[in-house]
């Protein structure tokens, strides 16, 4: 008989496009249905309905370890989808992010289809710290879907 339990939630890989990035965290998976609510004019109760709206998401943010030869890549990858030249195609991709089992395959994927970087952020600068240097990313996308 099989047991089912739940998967570790540190154990994830993100794609943009052909790039895999090695991230550190994942946040902004949500699924949102907004409200519309009505009442009839004619209606002889004095309340309102609800229905529902358009879907709506949230922009996925990643984190990452800044790496002295992988993060020109993870910028190269932000400079085509937000400075792109006049007369070229704008850089848009697909943001999978991917829970995985123990034998390294997708168990639940998360798609944001046409997904572009609208931000990053640099880490931070401290002499007296003693962490590692995060990096973080913002998507924007017009769909999320669950694989």
């Amino acid at each position: 008989m099989a047991t089912a339990y739940a998967l570790p939630k540190f154990h994830f890989k993100v794609t943009f496009g052909d790039t895999e990035f090695n991230c550190t965290e994942v946040s902004g998976l949500d699924f949102e249905r907004e409200i519309i609510e009505y009442r009839g004019g004619a209606d002889n109760e004095y309340h309102k309905t609800k229905q529902p709206g358009l879907a709506k998401y949230s922009n996925i943010t990643i984190k990452r370890g800044t790496f002295a030869d992988k993060s020109k890549e993870f910028y190269s990858q932000w400079v085509k989808t937000v400075y792109f030249q006049e007369g070229e195609e704008e850089f848009r991709g697909d943001l999978t992010i991917s829970m995985l089992d123990e034998k390294h395959e997708a168990v639940v994927s998360w798609k944001a289809e046409r997904a572009y970087i609208t931000k990053i952020q640099s880490t931070d600068l401290k002499a007296d710290g003693n962490e590692i240097a995060i990096e973080t990313a913002e998507f924007v996308h017009e769909k999320l879907s669950l694989l």
